[in-house]
């Protein structure tokens, strides 16, 4: 990648990732005024590193004139560790075929979880999560299961942050949320009611390793529906108890998201 910087404190490789890391689940196509402000570029250097990634196809142009993540990175995000997602998506497949409800895969990703994949049909119920998606730990099936495994430290650390409230029903009390993520790790599942979305509830499980929760597994369903969930968790949960012990004992060594 040619050029040199003119901002201090900031190097071409710099500047060439906050560019890609302005696209993401919620942002899959930006203007070039959309992607410089995103950037935190002038506008004049996007322009020009922009016109570098598309040489190289890093990048390319939806049909009206939108940039997009080019074929060249899909080719490349291929060749990522994706142990996890491969070792887990039949048990995903049968999860959604004895429930028929959306069913996915999440980890953590700071104070996040991201959606590694997803089984879902036209007629489940419209859900929020995508893969390749973030959203808050606290509010989310797979989220509490996921906290409720995390050391003493991480838990004490999220919960004195300002928590989002995405709906009226989301628990955001530190002392409330503490002793719910108790209950978690105490029956090794979590249960929602509409707390990220108004009209879902799910039920989701950590997948454990070692003692570790590597990642976690969630079924999502109508609120309509919400006196169905706990049948959901028998499944659930013999689903991830196969993928853990996939995990902790692959056909390959190692596996990641």
């Amino acid at each position: 990648m040619a050029g040199g910087s003119r901002e201090p404190g900031r190097s071409v490789t710099s500047k060439v990732l906050s560019i890609l890391g302005a696209f993401d689940a919620a942002h899959p196509q930006l203007t070039l005024t959309d992607l410089a402000r995103r950037s935190g570029l002038p506008l004049s250097t996007a322009h020009r590193l922009v016109g570098e990634l598309e040489e190289w196809q890093a990048l390319s142009r939806a049909p009206d004139g939108r940039l997009r993540v080019g074929l060249r990175l899909w080719e490349l995000g291929q060749l990522a560790p994706g142990r996890l997602r491969e070792l887990a998506h039949p048990w995903l497949q049968e999860l959604f075929v004895t429930t028929g409800e959306n069913v996915h895969l999440a980890v953590r990703d700071g104070l996040e979880v991201l959606y590694v994949d997803k089984v879902n049909s036209r007629r489940a119920v419209p859900i929020v999560s995508r893969t390749g998606g973030r959203l808050p730990m606290h509010p989310t099936g797979v989220g509490k299961a996921l906290l409720a495994y995390e050391p003493d430290w991480f838990v004490k650390s999220y919960l004195a942050r300002k928590l989002e409230r995405p709906t009226g029903h989301t628990i955001t009390e530190p002392g409330r949320l503490a002793r719910e993520l108790a209950a978690v790790r105490a029956q090794g599942y979590a249960l929602t009611y509409e707390e990220m979305t108004l009209g879902t509830c799910s039920a989701a499980a950590p997948i454990l390793v070692d003692g570790r929760a590597v990642a976690a597994l969630g079924v999502v369903v109508s609120y309509r529906r919400a006196r169905e969930l706990p049948r959901l968790v028998e499944p659930l949960l013999t689903a991830t108890a196969g993928i853990s012990k996939v995990c902790a004992n692959p056909p390959a060594a190692g596996y990641g998201p």
